[in-house]
């Protein structure tokens, strides 16, 4: 298992919120002192009337007001304008200061020459799915020279075009940039610690279509489970049982029902209700499970089959409907629909929130309902700039599917790879070969996984971005059923219906303990699907976490509101208090 970093200066930067504060202010008063005398005017007389004055009093000073139109208004703006300007100059100084952590890849990019450790789905390969160099190369040069021309000239194995790269060389005005961030290793392609977690990928592949709440009382999962516990190696939840089967890491994700209920009660679109029944894929279909097909898909030789939609429209209720979920979501949709829900129930809002108990004012374009919506949008591009930046420019990680093609060319003896044995070894590997007739990770999708590498996970950067924008906004520790009107539900088992939870722990799940889970759905949902691996999404969350913190921080620079900082815990499990304050 890789281990996240993060940088120890970036985590140093979010947590020391109240020196930072100081700092913020002597430079913004010693910048400010330079500002003339007409305008420090204008400011000490817009303070002094802050004082309530009686009607005649108040009518006299009416009348002695400057229109606005005077010249004392333009010293206002330039006031406003170098206060704006300071602002900039301080956050770009704060980020200026942040160390860039040095990158380690796992090394199989020099180590194999055939490249079988690295990503390569979407160029050229030979007939056993190893990549052509010539194509790999082309790859290569245009990461390494960042030119736009360069990147046009990469060669492809087929119509089905790479996403995105040069998204991990644009910059942002806001937050840590981009390249400041550090995600950990992904393991080597010859590791025990990849094998285990293919282990665990097949083994999800194959219960696809199995209740969540059958887990541990029926043949395929139980299996998983007893093979799981038998891996050293293996990094998922341990000991492993029926309750934390393909769970995710934090505590709040093994309580209660597997799927969050966020994404199981009912809400509202302002007049649109949003029953979160859903569209899901018919059961017992997979791809990408004889050699051809493989090979197509590697190749980017579209356009590839559809998917097959169930008629039935379910609440969620096995890895299948994840799988459907994770395949066609925004890529904020979850944390934004979490958000109005709580809105809508009027959850408790973090207790540093200003316009908490104020007699006088609600927030709304600051610190009300209208900022944290375009918050929870705003956080998931810088997001992706982060992971996309990881993905193409340091890591350029093999994908679930690649590395399957290389246990069937290591089993059927078209190729001798280096991988090791718990996976060739398997249970579940073996189950896949008695149904299928090939040792191909079955995919959910017939295009396989999207056309960029592995590490990190979109889908979980962006989980740990939005959901820690969510758990900083309301009171993350408060627990659901102290809600007015709130019960916690479960799926029925054939998806129609929702049903009260009836575990001894329903009172245990808090606001913060639901987003987690949230973002592991969303994350563990693409392992469910055969697109990602687990330490994909367990490495990919904190660093969603960090590019949130990092925006919260700098906002902090921006508001009139007197304001103590948001406090959340964080995925650790670690307690963070003053996040964005100016105080």
């Amino acid at each position: 298992m890789s281990k996240s970093k993060h940088s120890a200066s970036k985590n140093q930067h979010s947590q020391n919120v109240s020196d930072e504060g100081q700092k913020k202010g002597s430079t913004r008063r010693a910048f400010l002192g330079q500002v003339t005398s007409a305008a420090a005017v204008t400011v000490a007389a817009a303070a002094a009337v802050s004082a309530p004055l009686p009607a005649a009093a108040a009518s006299a000073a009416l009348a002695t007001v400057t229109p606005p139109s005077t010249p004392l208004s333009s010293a206002s703006a330039t006031v406003r304008a170098l206060t704006s300007f300071s602002n900039r100059v301080t956050a770009a100084q704060t980020e200026f200061n942040v160390a860039t952590p040095a990158e380690i890849t796992n090394g199989d990019e020099t180590r194999y020459p055939n490249l079988i450790g690295n990503y390569s789905k979407g160029l050229a390969h030979n007939p056993i799915g190893e990549v052509e160099s010539a194509s790999y190369v082309s790859m290569l040069k245009a990461i390494q020279t960042g030119n736009p021309q360069q990147f046009e000239q990469i060669q492809l194995g087929g119509t089905a075009l790479l996403v995105d790269p040069q998204a991990g060389l644009s910059f942002d005005l806001e937050g840590t940039d981009s390249h400041k961030f550090a995600i950990g290793s992904p393991p080597s392609v010859a590791s025990q610690a990849i094998a285990d977690a293919a282990v665990e990928s097949y083994w999800m592949a194959l219960c696809r279509d199995v209740n969540f709440t059958q887990y541990g009382n029926e043949p395929l999962s139980t299996a998983a489970i007893a093979e799981l516990n038998s891996l050293s190696a293996f990094h998922g939840p341990s000991p492993v049982t029926p309750q934390n089967l393909f769970r995710g890491f934090t505590p709040g994700d093994v309580l209660g029902p597997y799927i969050s209920q966020f994404l199981l009660i009912p809400f509202s679109y302002g007049a649109l209700p949003i029953t979160q029944l859903y569209t899901t894929y018919v059961p017992g279909v997979d791809y990408m499970t004889d050699q051809s097909s493989w090979l197509a898909v590697q190749n980017g030789q579209g356009p590839f089959a559809s998917d097959q939609a169930d008629p039935e429209l379910q609440h969620m209720r096995n890895g299948r409907g994840l799988s459907t979920y994770v395949h066609v979501d925004i890529l904020f949709e979850a944390y934004f629909n979490a958000c109005i829900a709580l809105i809508d129930l009027n959850a408790p809002l973090d207790p540093n929130n200003p316009y908490l108990g104020s007699k006088t004012q609600s927030g709304f374009g600051t610190f009300g309902t209208p900022h944290l919506k375009t918050w929870v949008a705003e956080v998931s591009q810088r997001a992706l700039k982060a992971v996309w930046y990881a993905k193409w420019f340091v890591h350029r990680h093999l994908r679930p599917e690649e590395y399957g093609g290389l246990v069937h060319m290591t089993a059927t003896g078209q190729a001798k790879y280096p991988i090791q044995a718990d996976v060739l070894n398997s249970h579940a590997v073996a189950k896949v070969f008695s149904q299928n007739g090939t040792y191909f990770l079955p995919h959910a999708f017939p295009e396989g996984c999207p056309q960029h590498p592995s590490y990190g996970q979109g889908h979980a950067t962006v989980a740990g971005a939005c959901a820690t924008i969510v758990k900083a906004w309301f009171n993350d520790l408060a627990p659901l059923v102290s809600i007015p009107g709130v019960e916690v539900w479960q799926s029925s088992e054939d998806g129609s219906s929702l049903l009260p939870y009836a575990g001894a722990d329903a009172g245990e799940l808090t606001i913060g303990g639901e987003m987690n889970k949230l973002a592991a759905n969303i994350g563990m949902g693409r392992v469910h699907a055969g697109v990602h691996w687990r330490y994909d999404y367990t490495d990919s969350l904190p660093l969603g976490e960090a590019v949130a913190i990092s925006m919260l921080q700098d906002m902090g620079h921006c508001w009139n509101e007197t304001f103590e900082g948001f406090s959340f815990t964080k995925f650790d499990g670690t307690r963070i208090t003053g996040v964005g304050k100016n105080t």
